[in-house]
């Protein structure tokens, strides 16, 4: 397997830029021809990413289309005979974060092999995050084309965009990848307690964009500071309403999860309603009273509280995706979104291919090209956690 002083070794001696280098010494024991390939900000293309050392010419693979892709997509090992070995690619991870696909050529593929690529796909998603925060390589590798300045920062405003812990998921995904403005997400794991919250500032560009800011940063501040939800509703409408004097609004879904009881109390602020999927079907809206936007309101409106069943499924999004309109004007609406999300949850897609699939859904019904916004975020509930069992450690020989 992986020696893990070598790869420390080399990794303390290694530009963090040039991780594609890096990872094809750490392969040569198992294989050779590695290639890195990061996901674009829209999971439509699986784009290359060369070493800075040694750059070769290496096609984009298309994520619906291409074996890579199957491994993006499935979270699974996927190989191919050829004349000098079998290919492999392997799902590269940022902890629970789909980030792209390693491939390597190995002369055998059997199962050791196999695990040893596999275990080579985590460490490049560990090593990719962490070069992340030094060089803008990875990020600029995995634009497709290019992104309005809106757009930046509301992707640099995000988490990652979907974690996964013992007893629940998180994934969200919003779209238009290169143009959003208005549309945000945030969520935070403390404890035995999971906080999402959803965004859509009003209007559009740089103004939305910095609206949304505004949201999501009164609203991290008030749950780091150990507030309970209707302290965070409060805290982001008196931020908004101070800012802009009601002359902007944002809509939202404030929600926190107890993971030991699967206790859901929210906040709505002027949004859509959470659709609930409980043994893959949708139950319905989620029931909750109408109420102003956040920066209108002045007050906190009631609590919502659901107690979820292991295995629920609970869907936020916000209005560009079921006001998606065709060219004459079809909506997709609340309807098809359900069908949508039922035919995924039949095919019991994992969460976060179910997102990826929703919205490429949204942006073909609409011919390619949202006219607003669309996010979705997703939060399943897979139960409690049983208590572990006692480790006896073995009695130490000897005296002394």
């Amino acid at each position: 397997m992986i020696d893990v002083r070598a790869v420390m070794t080399g990794l303390r001696q290694t530009d963090p830029q040039d991780v594609p280098d890096l990872l094809e010494r750490v392969a040569r024991p198992v294989g050779s021809d590695v290639t890195l390939y990061l996901v674009d900000f829209q999971q439509v293309v699986l784009q290359a990413m060369p070493s800075v050392l040694a750059p070769k010419v290496v096609a984009e693979e298309n994520v619906a289309t291409s074996l890579a892709g199957r491994a993006f997509t499935t979270a699974a090992p996927v190989t191919a005979e050829r004349t000098d070995g079998v290919r492999v690619w392997v799902p590269v991870h940022e902890h629970s974060m789909r980030t792209g696909v390693l491939a390597v050529t190995v002369p055998v593929a059997d199962e050791g092999t196999i695990a040893h690529c596999a275990a080579l796909g985590d460490l490049a998603g560990l090593l990719v995050g962490g070069a992340s925060r030094y060089t803008d390589l990875m990020h600029v590798r995995r634009r497709g084309r290019g992104m309005s300045l809106a757009a930046s920062m509301q992707w640099d405003l995000l988490p990652p965009l979907t974690l996964r812990s013992a007893q629940s998921v998180v994934t969200g995904l919003l779209e238009p990848a290169y143009e959003v403005a208005g549309d945000a997400f945030d969520y935070a794991l403390n404890g035995d307690r999971l906080d999402v919250g959803l965004f859509d500032g009003m209007g559009h560009g740089i103004g939305s964009s910095m609206l949304t800011n505004l949201a999501v940063g009164a609203y991290r501040h008030a749950r780091r500071d150990g507030q309970d939800v209707p302290a965070m509703h409060r805290a982001v409408d008196e931020a908004v309403a101070e800012q802009y004097d009601g002359d902007a609004f944002v809509t939202g879904v404030f929600a926190r999860l107890q993971l030991d009881t699967g206790a859901l109390t929210w906040t709505n602020a002027g949004h859509p309603v959470p659709l609930l999927l409980r043994h893959r079907r949708v139950v319905g809206p989620l029931p909750c009273e109408p109420s102003p936007p956040f920066g209108l309101a002045g007050v906190v409106p009631p609590v919502q509280v659901e107690a979820l069943e292991p295995g629920d499924t609970v869907l936020l999004y916000t209005d560009g995706v079921t006001d998606a309109r065709t060219s004459g004007g079809g909506e997709l609406g609340l309807e098809r979104l359900v069908d949508l999300l039922e035919r995924e949850a039949a095919a019991e897609t994992p969460p976060e291919e179910t997102l990826r699939r929703l919205i490429r859904s949204t942006l073909e019904f609409q011919g390619g090209e949202l006219r607003d916004d669309a996010t979705l975020v997703l939060l399943q509930w897979s139960g409690p956690v049983a208590p572990r069992e006692p480790v006896e450690l073995p009695q130490q020989s000897g005296s002394g």
